[in-house]
């Protein structure tokens, strides 16, 4: 098999899930024998690619402005220079510099896109489907393509995201961080805990949870809400706090912020859950509780569907409806219930795949 040289394309390297699968990719690339180059406006993850024997390339490819049209010409540059076997995409404007990028070459390497997304404005995110080739990251995200864009079925693959093994894994939990979680948050002590991880915004459920808590009216379940709040979704916190007393709650849920130890809260979590009103593209957060030994539970729509049919089909509940996802929390939630099937939504399963369709096209062109 012949070595490939790779150039991957996004807008900036820091926190991310987009970011987080470029870096690890890069490193697999390096780790089989190929070449490996990210074109970015940079970040902290940059030097974690470079590191792995990668090389980075910065450019402020980030920026949506007409002005960022004119990187064409330096990318060009860069692909004349690099001669890259494969171009990979994986967002709209860097998409929209190599496009003019591409017209000028006169030898084009293989051009990959990954939809990311359930892209919001078709007209701007087009230029994702004008490539050689689309990686969907999921059945979901697949059939919107299908839908939205002129895209033969042929030419788009799904590879769903993955996440590691290692990192999401079933290691007992231990003493002294469980000593100093019950410190923090006495209230949850000796609690059923319900954990619904997300950042703070209204598609994401958040006010279905509060209902079911409030339904429960147990004082044996306690809600966690753990994800970060941006300034502009500060008045929507505020307006769920209000809720939240309204209904006599606030010993009975708690928000955490933003947390760097989320395995372990999954890993604490009698029942983590995915209610997002809109079909989540693929629903990162439901693979990662699984893979740390979680039951789960979701609306049986969008990415979240495909995984829990796979996965944990008992974890599936009707959209929206509220009084089906109270019985089933206090079925799934009993000690001896069963727990889903082992996670085989892995990086490791995503970075082979990918390299095989890589293969694919190149011996298809060659």
């Amino acid at each position: 098999m012949n070595n490939l040289k790779v150039i991957q394309l996004l807008p900036e390297l820091n926190i991310g899930g987009v970011e987080r699968g470029t870096k690890d990719f890069s490193k697999f690339l390096i780790e089989n024998g190929h070449e490996s180059i990210v074109i970015s406006n940079g970040g902290i993850f940059e030097n974690d690619i470079v590191n792995h024997g990668a090389k980075h390339i910065s450019l402020p490819i980030h920026k949506k402005s007409l002005f960022s049209y004119f990187l064409s010409n330096k990318l060009k540059t860069i692909y004349e220079k690099e001669k890259p076997d494969i171009v990979h995409v994986r967002s709209r404007m860097p998409a929209w510099i190599n496009y003019f990028a591409f017209k000028k070459l006169t030898k084009k390497p293989i051009l990959v896109s990954t939809f990311h997304g359930l892209y919001s404005t078709p007209i701007y995110s087009q230029v994702m489907s004008k490539v050689d080739h689309v990686i969907a990251i999921s059945n979901t995200v697949k059939d919107y393509i299908l839908n939205t864009y002129n895209v033969p079925k042929d030419k788009i693959t799904t590879i769903p995201r993955g996440c590691e093994e290692d990192v999401f894994n079933q290691d007992i939990l231990p003493d002294s961080w469980l000593d100093n979680w019950y410190e923090e948050y006495p209230y949850t002590k000796d609690k059923i805990i319900l954990t619904l991880p997300t950042r703070i915004s209204a598609w994401k459920g958040i006010d279905s949870f509060i209902e079911l808590i409030a339904m429960l009216d147990d004082d044996r379940f306690h809600g966690l809400v753990v994800g970060p709040t941006s300034k502009s979704k500060q008045r929507y916190l505020n307006n769920l706090k209000d809720k939240i007393s309204a209904l006599g709650l606030t010993t009975r849920i708690t928000f955490t912020g933003s947390r760097n130890d989320i395995v372990n809260i999954y890993k604490l979590s009698d029942v983590v859950f995915n209610l997002s009103i809109k079909p989540e593209p693929f629903g990162r957060t439901t693979i990662e509780a699984i893979s740390c030994g979680s039951k789960v539970i979701g609306w049986n729509h969008g990415g979240t569907k495909e995984i829990l049919e796979d996965l944990y089909p008992s974890g599936l509940v009707t959209l929206n409806d509220i009084n089906e996802l109270k019985d089933r929390v206090l079925e799934v939630s009993k000690v001896d219930y069963p727990y889903p099937n082992k996670n085989t939504f892995t990086s490791k399963k995503m970075t082979e795949d990918t390299l095989k369709l890589y293969y694919q096209l190149f011996n298809r062109s060659s």
